[in-house]
This record gives C-alpha cells, sequence and structure tokens, in this order.
C-alpha cells in the first residue's frame, strides 16, 4: 500500500502527521525528497501557552451526556491517543488535530479564580461540573501546573459536587482533597481503560499511565473511600473490544462498582488520523477495523446524530451493548444509581469585602 504520509511512527506521539486544520485557506502536503532524511527527524517538544479564556465553564444541552456543565484546565492533550474525539478543536486555534494537538498545549492558570467569581454569581443554580470530559485534566503537564488540583481546591470549599474522568494515576496525588469530598457525597471518578494489552496501549496512548497501573489507582481511590469507576473507552472494533469483559473483571476486583463504555468515534479530522495509525500501526487488520466501524455508523465512518454517536447502532454494535450488559449483570456494576448531593453548595465567605448579612 502506497502512503502518503512518513511511515515511521514518532517516539511518544499517536499522530503520524501534522495535517492542517479543516478551516485552513492553504493545506500542506507531504513529499519524499529521496533523501531519507525521516530517520534523523528530531524528537518533538511539547510547548505550552497560557490561555486567556474569559470564563471557566462550558455548558450544554447534550442528551448523551449525563452533565450540563465542565470545566477544561488545558486545550490539547500531551497523551497522543490516536483515537481522541478532541482533536478537532485545535481546528479552531488554527492548529493541527494531528502532532499539534499534543504537542502544542494551551494551559489556563487562572481556571479557578475564573471558576470561584462564576460560583459566586447570584443566578448560579448548583449542578455537578465535569472534569476530564474533552482533555485529560492529568496529563503529564498538571505535575507542574497544578491546575486541576487548584479546581478542586475551589470546588472543596464550596461544598460543589464534581465528576472526573481521566486516564491517569495522576489523580492519586489529589486523594487529600478528593477524600473529604467523597465522605460528603461531592465526588465521583471513572478511570478510562481501553485495553489491557500494554504493547497495544503504548502504541494507541503513548503517554498515558499503563493500563494496568491505572486500575491500581481505582483501587487506591476506592481504599481511600472515593468512589471510582472504569469507563471502558474507547471500544474499537477487533483491536480492543475482546478485552472488554477482562477489563470490568479487573476493574471490580480492584474496587469499582460503576462502569460505562463508548464505542469508537471517528469526528472530522480524526478519521484520516486514525487511518495513517491504523495503516502503519496495524496494517493487516485496517481494512477489517473500518468495516466494523461503517457497520456500527450506518455505513459511515462517524455518526454525529445524538442517541446513537456514543454506543452505534446495527448488529455490531447491538453485540457490545448485550456483552457490556451481561458483564455488568455478572460482576454486579451499576446495581444503584448514586446521585452527588447539591444541598450542600454554599460559597465562603471572601477573604476580603463586606460580609454576607446572614
Amino acid at each position: 500500500m502506497s502512503l502518503p504520509f512518513p511511515t515511521i511512527p514518532i517516539k511518544g506521539r499517536g499522530a503520524l502527521t501534522n495535517a492542517d486544520g479543516r478551516f485552513e485557506s492553504c493545506t500542506h502536503e507531504y513529499m519524499d525528497d529521496g533523501w531519507d532524511s525521516l530517520d534523523e527527524l528530531p524528537p518533538i517538544a511539547t510547548t505550552v501557552t497560557v490561555d486567556t479564556s474569559k470564563s471557566a465553564l462550558n455548558y450544554n444541552d447534550s442528551p448523551d451526556v449525563g452533565f450540563d456543565r465542565s470545566i477544561n484546565a488545558y486545550r490539547g492533550c500531551e497523551h497522543g491517543c490516536i483515537y481522541c474525539f478532541a482533536r478537532p478543536t485545535h481546528s479552531y486555534l488554527g492548529l493541527s488535530p494531528g502532532l499539534d494537538f499534543e504537542t502544542k498545549l494551551f494551559a489556563k492558570p487562572n481556571a479557578a479564580k475564573l471558576l470561584e467569581q462564576e460560583l459566586r454569581h447570584r443566578n448560579y443554580h448548583c449542578r455537578p461540573i465535569a472534569i476530564g470530559t474533552n482533555t485529560d485534566p492529568y496529563q503529564p503537564i498538571e505535575r507542574q501546573w497544578q491546575i486541576t488540583r487548584q479546581i478542586l481546591e475551589v470546588l472543596a470549599a464550596f461544598k460543589h459536587p464534581v465528576t472526573i474522568l481521566t486516564k491517569s494515576a495522576l489523580i492519586e496525588r489529589d486523594i487529600d482533597v478528593l477524600a473529604p469530598m467523597a465522605a460528603a457525597n461531592l465526588v465521583q471518578v471513572h478511570l478510562s481503560v481501553t485495553t489491557l494489552n500494554s504493547p497495544l496501549a503504548r502504541r494507541l496512548e503513548p503517554r498515558a499511565t499503563a493500563p494496568l497501573r491505572r486500575i491500581e489507582a481505582i483501587r487506591k481511590l476506592n481504599e481511600a473511600g472515593i468512589p471510582t469507576g472504569v469507563m471502558v473507552a474507547p471500544l474499537i472494533p477487533l483491536l480492543t473490544d475482546g478485552d472488554m469483559e477482562a477489563i470490568l473483571k479487573a476493574c471490580v476486583t480492584a474496587g469499582a462498582r460503576s462502569a460505562g463504555y463508548v464505542l469508537l468515534r471517528l469526528p472530522h479530522e480524526v478519521k484520516d488520523l486514525f487511518k495513517e495509525w491504523l495503516a502503519v500501526n496495524e496494517p493487516l487488520k485496517a481494512s477489517h477495523v473500518m468495516n466494523l466501524v461503517r457497520s456500527a455508523r450506518d455505513g459511515r465512518e462517524n455518526d454525529p446524530e445524538f442517541g446513537s454517536r456514543l454506543r452505534g447502532t446495527g448488529p455490531f454494535a447491538d453485540l457490545i451493548a448485550q456483552r457490556f450488559a451481561r458483564a455488568c449483570k455478572q460482576l454486579n456494576l451499576n446495581q444503584a444509581r448514586r446521585d452527588l448531593d447539591t444541598t450542600q453548595f454554599c460559597p465562603p465567605l471572601p477573604s476580603r469585602g463586606q460580609l454576607a448579612l446572614f
């Protein structure tokens, strides 16, 4: 197969190319000049730029998700997951959803301050805030920037409920903040586990925590009294869907009592990036994988429709749903719905300024 892009994976990176975003007026095309210079390319460094957003919370009215507001500490994600549905958001910044997404990151150091201002607004109505819905709140740069921790400290002070989704064991650092919140029914965590095949995981999500280490994080969080479950996401036909039952069993052993899954989504530029990755990393399975993807997406490579975009349709998607339901029943997962408490929300007195009358 002749490929119009470099065929040498870049160590520590998920994408193979840096194709222009869909909003650009000009595009660039890779061409081999015959000098075999690809072996000499230096590693691509990660850069972080300060994001000067004017607000912290993002609101949505999607019927597919169980939250109506979220907060993201970062734009772009160094984990480099090739399947990440958030990659196309870099196109809005004039950057590539490819390598730019995982190397040119944006941090929001004022996110906690902005969040506090929004929570103090007289018209604010408390409902759980979701963290980790777009890019991972515990990606490697969080060790230095600690923006996610600052956000959690604000939420703890306001007694505000929060849900967290991550694929990083770095979340263990914040057990001291999360455990008291959990005791007050203010937090719920899910670790995302894609596969138990470590070599495959290193290629799919090169800078994310190893799968078994994520399961260990589930155990440590649950032991600390923090209710932690698993998201088997994404389920990639033929590559990772066979691990679903084993992942659920391992996570239940670690203390998980809730679980969910999402079928692989390939919106916008992610389609081409994922097919490039398949051609290089899984050439013998590439055609079969994409045929199964299309069979679960009504013949398309992506389904953007509410109600079906997360789970898919058709025989293959139905089989996945049946397997998941059967495994959850056998493992006593999702037996009780757990709603976080919104009644405790109470903005603390400001450090300066006029005190409350009552």
